[in-house]
């Protein structure tokens, strides 16, 4: 099993490792012909498929015998807390990691024809295998600090990947932003990691969560709220959420991976992970709720009012990450992990979509689309299917997961209390390691009236945002007149035959939690999202339908710039940050330029002039040197016969 999991990292490294050194020599060895057969493609997508056979083998046998295995490589001793080499596979790694591998292949194979012709197809195809193998080792990690390793590799390729086309400076600056941002929040998130292993002697995941009920409550609350820094950096949830937006700056198939199954998802994953330590640290879970909240609405009402489609999808993500925390503030973290797997199917689908119409089109903006749907009819379906599931339209995928995570809220809201919880999702319990071991703890989750509250009625209220404008998107690519003067048609059969596959999962995905009591629909949550998301949908639809020809975000009137521009969040920071720091790299420069350089330069001119006074005499002139002799003689001798 282990094994199985080491070689599913390991073949997307190797990939990578062998992409930026074999791949333009292999594409010019191959000489042109189909994309498939270029260098870069064959040494990305190979790698990736045989890791996604691992992976579904890795989840097959955790399904047929559950528990959870670890195997460590080596054990480094640091003089203090060692670090241990190991990875750990349990149901829900096993979950993940197959998301994981499904999503990389199909943005893979969809980059061999979006990015086929591009210069740089090989160092591109290598870091979305590094960027995969990084996720993977996230996922599969049984230590803290090789978590933490993979979680920073992932950083790194965000930043390459976002700025492919570094020459463009909107990219460079996206890039540049998303580094900066999500490194802000590593910062905290690598501080919580060794006071929870300080503390608790060992780094080892196991060994954090066996030990967290005996561990100083001061230490893991501290722990558990830094680490959610870094998870709002990498999951883009308020007020570390500014860059994720911008990051579509980036290539397509890039914004697929990354919204989907990596970057995004990893900060999710890690709260599910150490779910233990957030649980025992109440504070952190009322801040996530309070900070989920924030940005489930707000980017919601944001992606309302976007004219970009790739922004729209952006916003969409960060409100869609916010119903998964808003899941695990109330204690639902198989529901939230639930809405993570679902979501990462209808949003790799939705980008990837997206990236057929932006390709035909040859523009990001809805106002130059219209009038799609004959044209481009497996781009149509297939982006319908993703709309419904990301607006929650039963039977689809979205509303299975989303209504897991309502019926939580709504019950945290009505029936709070650790009785109450007693056989809800509020109760906890860690699989055994091995069937020797005992089960690590079970305890109960009050959750608060005073959060579950706001976080059922902000979950109810997303609903309708998100059915309102994944309703407008559909409208304004696929429906009235066309308003551009590109020829409609679907692209390369590589580009939409991937995102038909991928509709195939968005559609049924939410069948298979069905045998899950907690995560089986509700009668009542499930008829009150349904009626949300018609109200949402319909009330889009009666604004578009006045007037076809213009956009349904119009009826926002006054307030459509302030969420067109998400709340000018931006703007504040460029106001209380950005400004304020280049106000003072300025005066560094000038101080520098005036006093430390000034002080060197002046130094320098004084010894030059000091040396050329001092030259003087010595001009090679021996008449002068006796002459200069004598008469210091002369003043000596007068010296002394004066003041003898």
């Amino acid at each position: 099993m282990i094994w199985l999991a080491s070689l599913t990292i390991l073949l997307p490294f190797l990939g990578a490792f062998a992409g930026m050194l074999l791949g333009p020599r292999l594409t010019r060895l191959l000489g042109g012909g189909s994309p498939l057969r270029s260098g870069p493609a064959l040494i990305a997508c190979a790698p990736i498929a045989v890791s996604l056979v691992l992976s579904a083998a890795v989840a097959f046998t955790v399904w047929r015998d559950p528990g959870a295995r670890t195997g460590s490589l080596t054990v480094i001793d640091t003089g203090s807390v060692p670090i241990q080499v190991a990875l750990q596979v349990d149901g829900l790694a096993a979950l993940v990691g197959l998301m994981v591998c499904c999503v990389a292949l199909a943005v893979q194979m969809y980059s061999v024809a979006y990015m086929d012709g591009d210069r740089r197809h090989s160092s591109y195809a290598a870091f979305i295998a590094l960027f995969t193998a990084a996720m993977l080792l996230v996922v599969y990690s049984g230590d803290l600090l090789v978590l933490y390793a993979g979680w920073e590799v992932m950083g790194v390729c965000s930043y390459f990947l976002i700025g492919h086309h570094w020459e463009d400076r909107a990219n460079s600056r996206a890039a540049v932003k998303a580094f900066l941002v999500t490194r802000s929040g590593d910062v905290g998130f690598l501080l919580g990691i060794l006071i929870l292993g300080i503390s608790a002697k060992t780094f080892s995941i196991e060994g954090v969560l066996r030990q967290v009920f005996e561990l100083p409550h001061s230490a893991v609350t501290a722990a558990a709220l830094l680490l959610l820094a870094g998870v709002a950096g990498k999951s883009a949830q308020f007020p570390l959420h500014t860059w994720l937006p911008d990051a579509m700056a980036g290539p397509t198939p890039i914004s697929a991976l990354i919204h989907a199954a990596t970057m995004v998802a990893a900060g999710i994953y890690v709260v599910a992970r150490l779910f233990g330590v957030f649980a025992t640290a109440s504070a952190a879970l009322a801040v996530l709720g309070v900070l989920a909240v924030i940005s489930m609405v707000g980017s919601a009402l944001a992606a309302l009012a976007q004219d970009d489609l790739k922004r729209v999808l952006a916003y969409s993500t960060i409100s869609q990450l916010a119903v998964m925390a808003c899941g695990l503030a109330v204690g639902a973290d198989t529901a939230a992990i639930f809405h993570l797997v679902t979501h990462g199917a209808f949003k790799a689908l939705l980008f990837l979509a997206a990236g057929c119409v932006i390709v035909t089109a040859g523009s990001n903006m809805l106002a130059h689309y219209g009038g799609l749907r004959r044209a481009m009819p497996i781009t149509f379906v297939s982006m319908t299917i993703g709309l419904a599931a990301l607006a929650g339209v039963p039977p689809l995928s979205g509303w299975f997961s989303k209504d897991s995570v309502i019926e939580a809220a709504q019950h945290a809201a009505l029936h709070g209390g650790p009785e109450a919880e007693l056989n809800s999702t509020g109760w906890f319990a860690y699989e055994p390691l091995d069937q020797n071991s005992a089960v690590v703890g079970i305890y109960a989750l009050e959750t608060p009236s005073a959060l579950a509250w706001p976080i059922y009625l902000g979950l109810l209220v997303t609903v309708a945002l998100t059915a309102a404008y994944a309703m407008r998107t559909w409208l304004m690519t696929f429906f009235g007149e066309q308003r551009g003067t590109f020829e409609a048609r679907d692209p390369s059969r590589i580009m939409t035959w991937t995102v038909a596959a991928l509709a195939v999962p968005a559609a049924i995905l939410g069948f298979f939690g069905l045998g899950a009591e907690e995560l089986r629909p509700h009668v009542g949550s499930a008829l009150l999202s349904a009626v949300l998301v018609a109200l949402g949908a319909g009330g889009a639809f009666y604004v578009w339908n006045r007037d076809p020809a213009l956009d349904p975000a119009r009826a926002l009137g006054r307030v459509r710039p302030v969420f067109a521009r998400a709340f000018y969040v931006d703007e504040l920071y460029d106001l209380l940050i950005v400004r304020p720091v280049r106000a003072l790299a300025r005066h560094t420069v000038t101080v520098d330029a005036r006093g430390v350089d000034a002080a060197v330069v002046g130094t320098g001119r004084a010894a030059r002039w000091l040396g050329g006074v001092l030259r003087v005499p010595q001009n090679g002139n021996a008449q002068a040197y006796l002459t200069g002799l004598l008469a210091g003689v002369i003043v000596i001798t007068a010296g002394v016969v004066l003041f003898r």
